[in-house]
């Protein structure tokens, strides 16, 4: 097997956990509404972007008048509590090891790209990407594979030669459906979901080497 040279990333709950942040500030709204916002509900909306976090909520009780007002104060509770995130373990030392090794390594996410590429340069992270994917401008959002293909292209890399990295079910797909080996890292939000579709799963990226991935 000829050596992989390149590492895909998945950006949220993978490299930072927003989705904890995302969740819980929507459970209190609807908390304030008297409505439950379980984990599993949240669960089935991770790595897509489906539904509006609000609609099980009017589903329950019913169209929101302030609706605009509430998605605005959701906004700005997530972004206060993401400030105070940093990468998750293991991410930053792993990434420093794959750079130094000669690797290209890319971003597959299904948010845009400001959000990624401003929570990366938060993190002092962005130096080490040379490449970001993101699905807009009519690039379908995960399980669809289109952003791991362009970021593949992005880094000259073939499917072949790539790893990705991912935490949901979703991210997992589309990076089979990519043709990349695919290791699962799930995260306080995702773990508990179905990832055996992945060809490996760790538990976090503490516990990964380059070697055992391909890399020599």
């Amino acid at each position: 097997m000829s050596p992989r040279r390149g590492l895909v990333f998945d950006f949220d709950g993978l490299i930072c956990d927003t989705e904890t942040s995302s969740y819980e500030t929507a459970r209190e709204i609807y908390a304030e509404h008297g409505v439950e916002l379980t984990v599993a509900q949240w669960q089935s909306r991770i790595g897509t972007h489906g539904r509006h976090w609000l609609a099980d909520l009017e589903a329950a009780i019913g169209p929101l008048s302030d609706r605009e007002a509430l998605t605005e104060r959701r906004r700005l509770a997530h972004h206060e509590r993401l400030l105070a995130e940093q990468a998750l373990p293991g991410v930053a030392d792993f990434t420093a090891r794959a750079v130094d090794a000669g690797l290209a390594l890319a971003v597959a996410s299904s948010s845009s790209l400001q959000w990624v590429s401003d929570h990366l340069q938060r993190l002092d992270l962005l130096h080490r990407f040379s490449a970001i994917s993101t699905s807009e401008d009519g690039v379908p959002a995960k399980p669809e594979p289109e952003v791991y293909r362009r970021a593949l292209t992005a880094i000259g890399v073939e499917p072949s030669d790539a790893v990705a990295f991912e935490d949901s079910p979703s991210g997992i797909a589309a990076a089979k459906a990519a043709g990349i080996f695919c290791v699962a890292v799930p995260n306080r939000m995702t773990t508990g979901l179905d990832v055996s579709e992945a060809d490996m799963v760790v538990e976090s990226f503490l516990k990964l080497e380059l070697d055992a991935l391909g890399f020599r």
